[in-house]
């Protein structure tokens, strides 16, 4: 028996307001949709920022979301795929790209803080038929094995190198007023921030000493 306090509430009121409420969520995504297209804020949604980039050589300008990593705007908005999403948290380097000439985590920065930047993926280092020097090394010494990891370690393989020209010391290098000497040593720790599931390290520094043109 119904308490006479209560809100009377009609079998056709209990029955229609799930609809309602259905039809109200099902549009709210596409007015946010329209809004964000007018340029409109809209509560809720996330604002979008007009980023432009110089890619592999090319230039490029995306709209996305504040919040998009540069791993994702180069995998999901410019089908740039190479590099890959590992642990998505910095810590196994298979997302590393080139910017400006470092290599850095594409996972943990934001491609709006680039703008204006230029990014070297594995894709703008060498092609098939056209290879990298390094590209071409870790072929021929195995140091690909199920290559997850590989399009990071030799965007790595390749700045480290770079790095080491520049005379930029490392934790092992034991002469800090001295440049830099390519040694085992000095390649296993500077690229101890990529990780290969295979094991193949061994392979990669062979390749890398290949391509340094030194002996390790």
């Amino acid at each position: 028996m119904q308490h006479p306090d209560a809100p009377a509430v009609t079998r056709r009121a209990a029955i229609t307001a799930p609809v309602a409420s259905t039809v109200a969520a099902s549009a709210a995504p596409e007015a946010a949709a329209q809004g964000i297209s007018a340029g409109v804020p809209v509560a809720g949604v996330p604002a979008l920022s007009r980023v432009s980039l110089t890619v592999n050589g090319k230039g490029r300008t995306i709209d996305l979301d504040t919040r998009t990593t540069l791993l994702d705007a180069l995998r999901e908005h410019l089908q740039l795929t190479g590099s890959k999403k590992g642990c998505d948290h910095g810590q196994c380097g298979a997302c590393t790209v080139i910017v400006d000439g470092r290599r850095i985590y594409s996972c943990l920065t934001l491609a709006v803080m680039h703008e204006g930047d230029e990014v070297t993926t594995i894709e703008g280092l060498g092609q098939p038929g056209n290879l990298h020097p390094m590209q071409a090394a870790f072929v021929r010494h195995d140091g690909y094995q199920c290559g997850y990891c590989t399009p990071g370690q030799i965007c790595a393989s390749v700045a480290m190198l770079e790095e080491i020209e520049a005379g930029i010391p490392s934790h092992v290098t034991a002469d800090l007023t001295a440049p830099p000497r390519l040694s085992a040593e000095e390649i296993r720790e500077r690229m101890s921030g990529n990780i290969c599931r295979c094991g193949a390290y061994s392979n990669i520094v062979d390749a890398i000493t290949e391509v340094a043109g030194r002996p390790a």
